[in-house]
Formats: C-alpha cells, structure tokens, sequence
C-alpha cells in the first residue's frame, strides 16, 4: 500500500525546487524521507544528484569546500539531493557554501535526527533554507486512498500498530508486531547512541519504557532520576535527544499566570502508537487493553499534530490543570484562538472545567471520541 500513498509533503516541497532553497527534510529512520525524494525527483523534469551522506567516499568527497570542487561534483545538476546528511561533518558550511555558489540550484538535505543538521545549519544558512518534518502516515494521507468503511475498521489496529509506512506493506499482525521491535531496537536509538556517545543504552531504553507508560500524566524529572538511578540532567539530556530524533515530543502546561494553575510540569506523548507499544512490548489486541484511553490520546494528539505542521497552521500546544485537579487534556492556541480538548474513547460526558470556563470565556471546548475524531484530524 505505500505505494499508493501519496505524502501530504510532496507538493509542498516539488512547488520549492528551482527557487535555490535549501529543503530540510527530518524525520526518524524508516518515516519514508528517502521514498518521498524518489517521488519528487521522479516527478521533476531537471537534471538531479543524489548523494548518501553516510558514504564515506561522498562525505570525503564533499569535506573540499571549495566552488572549485563543488563544481565538478554537481556537473549539470540543478538538484542537489543528500540524504542523511546530518552526519557529513560540518553539513552547514558546505550546504551554505553550495546554494550561495550556484544560483540555479536547489539542495534537499535529509535527516534522521535533528542533531547536527539542524544545530550546524541554523546560523550559516538563515533565510536560505525551508524546513519540513515528515509523520509516520497520517490518517490526512491515507484518507486519500480509503473509503470510509476502511477508516473504521482500520482503527483500532492503528491504534496499536501506528503507520510506519512499511507497516502498510505487512499482511499479518505478528508481522507488524516483529517489524516494530526491529525498527526499534535496529533503527531508532542508532542516531542518538553513535553521534551523542551515549554510553549506556540500557538506561535510553529504560527511560523511553516510563515515559511510554506515563502518557498524558505529568512526569516528574526527580522521579525518573530516582527510578533509572541517574541524574537530572542525564535524563533531561536524553529527553532532549529522544525528541531531536522524533521518538517522543513535550507538552508543558498552559497558564495566563494565574495561581491555581500547573505551569512547571510537562507531559510526553509519542508520534506514533506502534513504536510506544514496541518499547513496552505488548501488541494486544486494542479490546484487551487497559491502556485504552491512553492510546486514543496519543493517537489523537499526534494526528493533530501531524495535520496542523503539514497545513502550516502555526498551533502551539498544552495541557491544563489546577492545583486542585481540574484539568483538560490539550489545548490548542492558533491565531489568537483556544481551542480545549479531552479526548475520550468511549462515550463518557465531561463539563469543561469551571475555572477554566471562568478566566477563558472565549475558548472552545470539546470531546475527541471514535464518533467525531475525524472531523478533528483530517
């Protein structure tokens, strides 16, 4: 099926070649980054170079940084395209020194993590470069291609499964559940363990297992410290790397300063459903869980998130709570406007909370349940 799934992302950045842009495109390891440059570049009628940064030979090839050199290496080539490029060394200089050198030429540089690449281009190439992050598949993409009969009954393996894209191409669960527990063993902590030098990856792993079961609770960095038997900053640092390679985001607390409310918190949700199941190793069938509702809100805020970032909506997002336990689960501010949202898997009622209601009048509220969760994603 991945085949037939067109990235919501591909028109966006086709629209972008031949403007002498250079288009970062992050995403984990396996999100299809390098399938999605294949379609662009089978789709573009220009002369294109496609180099894999880690190659040693192309990364020697690349390390002369001269016009000169950059020259003979791009030959007639109007784009430029490297993959994994964050682990050239000094990606940023030569990217800058490439797109300021040749006026008709546009670069797509991917990356599995947001380490090097971004840190070494953030200063060297501002106002040259465009940013994309790409999803696993989300539901805005795949709506394209099923009915809506499929949506549903497709859910709740979703649920458990997610949509890596090569999960599309796997006909049985045990397949997926096999396929999921290599990619994260194999694929996803390679970044983080070979250029940070992480020394122990017995404790990543073990800090990614407890934020995988505390989804939407707030988590307390003395308490992980405590658990995992190092130190605060160790696991803030690998909290920092884990979201630089797309595993897991942040989610802090909303407040207008007002005192009642929960502001030095944070919550940690994952992109997708399956990687979190793969760390906790349980691939049960959704009716058989007593993380139901934990799922649908990791579901559901990821696929907001995935639709929001590739619709360039600008939403900034958080949770609520008061001192005294009235809560909402995401709140969502855009252009001046407060969304709030609990998302609820079955069909359970819940008033908006009164002090939430009192000091934010003009903010929506809404449940997020298996009936309406369509109109909130796509």
């Amino acid at each position: 099926m991945q085949s037939q799934i067109s990235r919501y992302l591909k028109s966006s950045i086709l629209h972008k070649i031949g403007k002498n842009k250079v288009i970062l495109l992050f995403g984990t390891r396996r999100v299809g980054k390098t399938w999605l440059i294949e379609q662009i570049t089978a789709e573009t009628n220009i002369e294109y170079l496609f180099l894999n940064g880690e190659d040693q030979d192309i990364q020697a090839l690349l390390a002369t940084r001269t016009a000169a050199n950059y020259k003979r290496i791009l030959g007639n080539s109007k784009l430029l395209v490297i993959d994994e490029a964050q682990v050239i060394p000094e990606i940023g200089k030569i990217l800058k020194l490439l797109i300021d050198s040749f006026k008709d030429l546009t670069i797509i540089a991917s990356g599995s993590s947001a380490f090097d690449l971004s840190n070494q281009t953030g200063e060297p190439l501002t106002g040259r470069s465009i940013t994309y992050y790409l999803y696993p598949v989300a539901q805005l993409e795949l709506a394209r291609t099923e009915n809506g009969l499929q949506t549903v009954q497709n859910l709740e393996e979703r649920l458990i499964f997610g949509s890596y894209p090569e999960i599309f191409q796997l006909e049985t669960l045990a397949d997926k559940a096999q396929y999921l527990t290599e990619l994260v063993k194999s694929y996803l902590l390679k970044d983080i363990l070979i250029y940070e030098n992480i020394q122990n990856s017995n404790k990543l792993f073990d800090l990614l297992k407890l934020i995988a079961l505390q989804i939407g609770s707030e988590v307390s960095i003395d308490e992980l410290s405590r658990s995992l038997g190092i130190s605060k900053n160790t696991v803030d640092r690998y909290l920092d790397l884990l979201s630089k390679v797309f595993i897991i985001y942040k989610v802090g607390g909303y407040s207008n300063n007002l005192r009642k409310e929960v502001t030095k918190s944070s919550k940690w949700y994952f992109y997708d459903n399956g990687i979190r199941n793969a760390i906790i190793n349980d691939f049960r069938l959704f009716s058989l869980r007593n993380d139901q509702g934990l799922l649908w809100e990791n579901y559901g805020f990821s696929e907001r998130i995935k639709k929001t970032n590739y619709e360039q909506q600008g939403a900034q997002y958080y949770f609520w709570r008061t001192y005294d336990q009235q809560e909402i689960d995401l709140i969502e501010t855009k252009n001046g406007e407060m969304v709030a949202i609990d998302f609820k898997w079955g069909n359970q009622k819940k008033k908006i909370p009164g002090f939430f209601a009192k000091n934010y009048p003009h903010a929506s509220f809404s449940i997020i349940n298996k009936e309406n969760y369509l109109d909130f994603i796509l």
